[in-house]
This record gives C-alpha cells, sequence and structure tokens, in this order.
C-alpha cells in the first residue's frame, strides 16, 4: 500500500532575534503533527543563513542528522513538499520576506501571505490600517532616530510609556520609561533592533488576547480569551513572556460576555482588515471600564504546546494535533487543492 501521507516543509530558525523561539515552535510542530496524514521535512535556517534540509535542528538533540544544502537546495526541497509551515517569528520569516519567497515557489504555505505578514509585524503601519478601519489603538509617537524631538514626545503623551521598535516581534527592544530622563536610552534600545522606533502611551488595564483560525471553508472562527497576568511592576518583556516562573496565562479569562464579544468582532475585523490568512492573534487592553484598546497583532504567534495560541484552541476544544491539522486544510484549500495524495516524490534530498 502506498504512503499517500502529505510532505510538510517545517522551516525555522534564521538569521534573526527570534531564532530560539522558532526552533521551539519548529519542534513542537513536528511532534504534534498526525503521523497518519502528514511527513514532516524540517528545514532549518542557521544563525548565519546556512540551511539544514531533512532532519532536526541540532537544538533538538541531534546534530548532524540533518543534510547541509544551499539555500537553492533547500528552497527546492520546499518545493517539492505538499505543504510548507513557516514556523518563523520575527525578521525575515514572519515580515513577508519568506512568505514571499514561497508564494513564487508555488507551494501551499500555512499562514498569512506576503501583504498581511509585512503589515503585522509593521506595528506602524498596523496601528495606522487599523485605526482607519475604526478600531481603538494606543495613542502613540512615531520618532525619527536620526532627529528625535524628544520635547515633543513628552508633550504629547504622559508617563509612564512604552518604548518599542516598530518591527520586531517578542517583545525584543521593549523598554518601559518611567522618567523622561529615561527616553534617549530606551530610544537607543529599539533603535537597535529597528530604526523606526514607537513610543506609546501605558494603558491601564488587563491584557487580554485573543486567537483567530480559518477554517477551510473560509469561515473564521475566534477563541476563547486569554488573559496575560503578571506580578506587579513586572513588563512583558523577552524575558518574562518565555518565564512561566513569572508570567501566568489565564484561558479562559473571566471576562464579561459584552466585552468578549465586542473583542471577538474587532479580532475577526482586524484579520479581515489587514488580510490574513490561516491565523492570527491579535492582543488587547481592556480599561477598567471595559473599553478596548488594540495593543498588537501576531501573524504567527508562538507555537509551543504552552503559547498562547494554541492554549487558547485547546480550551476551545481543538487540540494541538486538531488545530495544525485544521492550518494545513486551510492552506491547501486556499491554493486550490483539496485533498491531495501524498505526492509521488519519495525522498527529500
Amino acid at each position: 500500500m502506498s504512503d499517500e501521507r502529505l510532505w510538510v516543509a517545517v522551516v525555522h530558525g534564521g538569521t534573526g532575534g527570534e531564532h530560539d523561539v522558532s526552533c521551539r515552535s519548529a519542534e513542537a510542530i513536528v511532534h504534534h503533527l498526525d503521523p497518519t496524514r502528514f511527513r514532516p521535512v524540517p528545514v532549518y535556517i542557521e544563525r548565519d543563513g546556512r540551511w539544514t534540509v531533512a532532519g532536526p535542528a541540532r537544538q533538538w538533540g541531534s546534530p548532524g542528522s540533518g543534510v547541509a544544502a544551499s539555500v537553492v537546495a533547500g528552497l527546492d526541497a520546499v518545493r517539492r513538499c505538499d505543504v510548507a509551515f513557516p514556523a518563523m517569528h520575527g525578521e525575515f520569516g514572519e515580515d513577508g520576506h519568506l512568505q514571499g519567497v514561497l508564494a513564487a515557489l508555488g507551494v501551499p504555505t500555512v499562514g498569512c501571505g506576503l501583504l498581511a505578514s509585512a503589515l503585522g509585524m509593521d506595528k506602524v503601519l498596523t496601528k495606522t490600517v487599523l485605526a482607519a478601519a475604526g478600531l481603538t489603538v494606543a495613542d502613540g509617537v512615531v520618532v525619527d532616530v536620526r532627529d528625535a524631538d524628544l520635547a515633543a514626545v513628552a508633550d504629547r503623551l504622559p508617563l509612564p510609556v512604552f518604548v518599542k521598535p516598530s518591527r520586531s516581534g517578542s517583545s525584543i527592544g521593549l523598554t518601559k520609561v518611567s522618567r523622561w530622563a529615561d527616553l534617549p536610552a530606551a530610544i537607543a534600545v529599539a533603535a537597535a533592533v529597528d530604526p523606526v522606533v514607537l513610543v506609546e502611551a501605558a494603558i491601564p488595564g488587563r491584557e487580554i488576547d485573543i486567537g483567530v483560525l480559518e477554517l477551510p471553508d473560509g469561515t473564521l472562527r475566534a477563541s476563547p480569551p486569554l488573559e496575560i497576568i503578571l506580578p506587579d511592576g513586572v513588563v512583558f518583556d523577552y524575558a518574562t513572556k518565555y518565564d512561566p516562573a513569572i508570567t501566568r496565562l489565564d484561558v479562559p479569562a473571566a471576562l464579561d460576555l459584552a466585552v468578549y464579544e465586542r473583542m471577538r468582532e474587532q479580532a475577526l475585523r482586524a484579520f479581515r482588515v489587514l488580510q490574513c490568512a490561516g491565523l492570527l492573534r491579535v492582543d488587547f487592553f481592556v480599561r477598567p471600564d471595559g473599553e478596548l484598546v488594540l495593543n498588537e497583532v501576531n501573524t504567527f504567534p508562538g507555537f509551543t504546546s504552552g503559547s498562547q495560541y494554541p492554549r487558547m484552541w485547546e480550551e476551545a476544544g481543538l487540540p494541538f494535533r486538531s488545530l495544525l491539522t485544521t492550518l494545513i486544510e486551510t492552506a491547501l484549500a486556499k491554493a486550490g487543492v483539496a485533498a491531495p495524495a501524498a505526492s509521488s516524490r519519495t525522498t527529500i534530498s
């Protein structure tokens, strides 16, 4: 009997600042794919841009198990798979670069395309587009690091403020500023990641996320809400985000039903306005009076079994394995591929 499982290229690693997070996501994806339906092909991009194909990343404890490849050979291996699963976070992976390459290869790809990925990665552009669509976003000032008018920032915003690079993920380069004297240093930290820096007013209230999932027939679903709970005075930055001893994720969040329905509607609207595909995580602040402020979006959020997005769908009754299957089926359906048998390509080298 022929093996009709689909080849799934799980692209991960990369040259950006979220390399390690990407590897953890990819490991979880590979381990949770339904083995009766899919054959994973891990495609690992080293920090220096070198590629390893058809073997786990060496961070998984199996050094040398892959086959070193040129970028061209690596992309050819991806092209010969039935579907690509870009488990990439941050620059050069989640920001549209990889999505554009995969589109050019013609391989069905899980998640958002080039435009939505580029928009979602750029916080300034995201806020501009979503505000134009009538969604409330945090008040902020875009700083030109070459000629920063810090007095204008202080005139516009009250303390405290958050300073962040416009194009970065995992809260890399994020600083909370409670004294204007600390603003230049915070801008320098953010500018080391991206030359476009965003200074935003702090929003009092609860931080609550919601996931959007597109089904193969194009129907959109919203997950239960998840609340990020931190000790007083702790900032949700790169260090705390991945430390379960500090950060607690409460799902489902204890949220008034009317507030949740408004959050759900706004999350679905953000998905459509940004022209997303497959999935999106939308992060909100809920003010004490129940007003919603859309903080950020994430076109490919963390994908370990303990990450926010999979945990929200687990709570909704969609286990991690089923979530991955849905995402792959949606990618195939959007590419016009109904349910292909595993291809006749018997080897990936």
